[in-house]
């Protein structure tokens, strides 16, 4: 019997995943990033060196560097690809059925979350596949399968395992249910990233902090040095001399001690099941609705609280809407109504425009890093909203339609930008034109994005989630120009400016005839 429900559940999980357009754009990001990580050697570059020397991309070198390298972001994006079905289940009504079901929480629980980890084990054999592809054109030596599931297993199962785990526990527990749990496993990521580095403190040394190491980096540092006795490497896109002969990497590059170390690992990434299981809601409406007592202990909720005497400055913004015309009035209520409903990003607003107004010139990079963290944020929900609150159908009856509300939330997302970082803004106007420019195509890019992604996926999630794996990229590789989206790193060349802008049309047009054709109501 529970052999039977747990089968069901997880073919359920799958067919519901497995159909949405956000699997496709999943697979299509992992694709892209694979052959962006593996850099050709022939222009001076390669993804692993050791003492200045490149290594030779056999079956365990491109299997190493490419599970590490897409596992650091895999972690941070499965959370988000796997969740948001409780609360799906919540608002259409069959989370009432499936409490009414004489299936135990721990089997439901175990269920959803077998489901999530298949679905992410898909969406890695379809990274893998996309490995051999890529290893048939710049590889060098056979193609060892065994060699490319070891690895892809060592490193990133313990990876799956915590993100669907913490995803599991965040659905279960109302106060995590929303965007708070969203940035909390986002910091939790960031913070065990930088302690994975830590643990070897770079020695070849097995220490018990490599079982909370669910990234991977720790452990595959450690095997790379047992490999080759020496802690002068770099993986990722890494010079190396070419005058100096390549290094093979053995096949055998786990030993037994670090694969049992890794099994343990994966054990210990299930952990969040036990408190996800102690406080399940079971779609209690008592315990899933926003009551006062629990909006009383939000952060969020309670700092909006306190600030909600700041929304009074929003007002203005609320009456100029009203004698605008056409896109520009819409924007403005837009808005105005972002601004609103959450006071707390006033008062952000606020602090950024002191920061920005008395930061000296060279810390102006970090004060609009800043700026953008929390505008990404507020724009991720701006496309759907509406849908949210039920109103879609009547924005969709209002003059100009879905096509006039995708330009109006375009534009309103490009205002709060330009209110957000209004003081970098003019200080870099004539000081720095390059990093302005570069500000205002990514902005229009990423605005642009956020309308495409919430249009189509109908979540605010899945641009959140590129948003906020980019955001780190960009403040971890500082000079790679193509990372330097809004132009905090200085690093944007015309090159990049030029095509942020296409890119940026690009997304727009297909944003706009996606709504314009109907695809709101699809």
């Amino acid at each position: 019997m529970i052999a039977l429900a747990l089968r069901a559940l997880v073919l359920a999980e799958l067919r519901l995943r497995l159909r949405r357009f956000g699997t496709i754009a999943a697979v299509l990001c992992l694709m892209a990033l694979t052959w962006m990580m593996v850099a050709d050697p022939a222009g001076g570059h390669t993804m692993v060196a050791l003492d200045g020397a490149r290594v030779a991309y056999t079956s365990s070198c491109l299997a190493l560097g490419s599970a590490l390298l897409a596992g650091l972001l895999f972690g941070i994006a499965a959370f988000y690809l796997v969740r948001g079905r409780m609360g799906e289940d919540a608002r259409s009504g069959i989370g009432g059925v499936l409490a009414a079901t004489p299936v135990s929480s721990a089997v439901f629980l175990f269920g959803r979350w077998l489901g999530s980890v298949a679905y992410l084990c898909l969406l890695l054999l379809a990274f893998l596949a996309t490995m051999l592809v890529l290893h048939a054109v710049r590889g060098e030596g056979a193609i060892q399968l065994g060699v490319y599931l070891q690895t892809f297993a060592a490193l990133m199962l313990p990876t799956v395992f915590f993100a669907a785990s913490m995803a599991l526990l965040c659905e279960s527990w109302r106060p995590l249910m929303g965007k708070r749990g969203d940035v909390l496993y986002f910091l939790l990521c960031v913070l065990m990233l930088g302690s994975s580095v830590g643990t070897l403190d770079g020695r070849a040394v097995w220490t018990t902090g490599l079982l909370f190491d669910f990234s991977g980096l720790g452990s595959a540092m450690l095997a790379l040095q047992e490999a080759v006795s020496t802690t002068n490497f770099q993986i990722g896109d890494a010079d190396f001399d070419p005058a100096l002969a390549p290094v093979r990497l053995p096949d055998a590059l786990w030993s037994a001690r670090l694969l049992w170390t890794r099994a343990a690992c994966a054990l210990v990434a299930m952990l969040p099941l036990l408190p996800a299981l102690l406080l399940f809601h079971r779609f209690a409406p008592e315990r899933i609705k926003v009551g006062a007592a629990q909006a009383r202990w939000s952060p969020l909720a309670l700092a909006n609280r306190w600030l909600r005497r700041l929304a009074v400055l929003v007002q203005p913004l609320f009456a100029l809407a009203a004698r605008l015309p056409s896109v520009a009035g819409q924007a403005c209520a837009e808005l105005a109504l972002t601004l609103a409903a959450n006071p707390a990003a006033i008062a952000a607003l606020l602090l950024l425009l002191l920061c920005g107004m008395l930061a000296p010139v060279s810390a102006l990079g970090g004060v609009l890093t800043v700026a953008i963290a929390v505008w990404g944020m507020l724009v991720s929900e701006l496309s759907v909203r509406d849908r949210l609150a039920a109103g879609s159908a009547m924005r969709l009856a209002a003059p100009g339609g879905a096509g006039r509300r995708h330009a109006a939330q375009w534009l309103a997302a490009c205002l709060l930008a330009l209110l957000m970082s209004a003081p970098v803004v003019l200080r870099w106007l004539f000081v720095a034109p390059l990093r302005l420019a570069a500000l205002a195509s990514g902005v229009a890019l990423l605005a642009a994005a956020a309308a495409l992604l919430g249009g189509v996926t109908r979540s605010g999630r899945a641009f959140l989630a590129l948003f906020l794996v980019g955001l780190y990229l960009a403040t971890q590789a500082k000079t790679v120009a193509a990372l330097d989206v809004v132009g905090f790193n200085g690093a944007a060349t015309p090159a990049s400016v030029l095509t942020q802008c296409l890119l940026a049309a690009l997304l727009y047009g297909v944003g706009f005839a996606w709504q314009h054709t109907g695809g709101e109501t699809r």
